[in-house]
């Protein structure tokens, strides 16, 4: 599975995978307890594959990070917890990725790299990382579910009502006559 199909959903804990796609969003499953759910099309949602660390330089791919992540600890779990102190993290980030911009990025981004690391890392994602990255961006998914359920505008133009005849000018009907015989 590719970093394209793993997602990060606001306000929820941990990574989910995509499942499938429904009318009004797509069916996520937890990687931390296997439970499903249904995310709508509203919710923040971010693709793994589309997310990159401020460094000096440049923007590195969270791909990128991740692999180093992997080096140094030889694809293990992290020897660091994303509950330890501020100060351990950045040291511990600055040694996986010594130009990170310290003004951009915060501690808290540091907490979800090590996290989202030891998440893929136990669920044996961590190959994905090598997987090849398309041309096509990963939020295409997403943006074809947020458009099949936004409404067409030619269906909002037919669907609206129509007009009645007194506001038209010309005869009204009254059918209540017909049905009282």
């Amino acid at each position: 599975m590719s970093l394209d199909k793993i997602l990060s959903i606001a306000g929820k804990p941990g990574l989910y995978k995509i499942v499938t796609q429904t009318r009004s969003g797509f069916l996520a499953e937890s990687l931390l307890d296997k439970k499903r759910i249904t995310v709508n099309v509203h919710s923040n949602v971010s693709v793994l594959s589309e997310i990159a660390m401020y460094t000096l330089t440049e923007e590195v791919p969270l791909r990128e990070v991740l692999k180093k992540v992997r080096e140094k600890e030889d694809g293990k779990q992290t020897s660091i917890s994303h509950k330890d102190s501020k100060d351990a993290l950045e040291e511990y980030f600055f040694a996986v990725l010594p130009d990170y911009d310290e003004d951009r990025v915060y501690p808290s981004d540091i907490k979800k790299v090590i996290q989202w690391y030891n998440i893929l890392q136990g669920n044996d994602l961590l190959a994905s990382l090598d997987e090849v990255v398309e041309d096509k961006p990963a939020t295409d998914k997403v943006e074809v579910a947020q458009t099949k359920t936004t409404a067409n505008p030619s269906a909002i133009k037919s669907a609206a009502p129509k007009a009645s005849a007194s506001k038209k000018g010309g005869s009204i009907k009254n059918t209540s006559a017909r049905k009282a015989q």
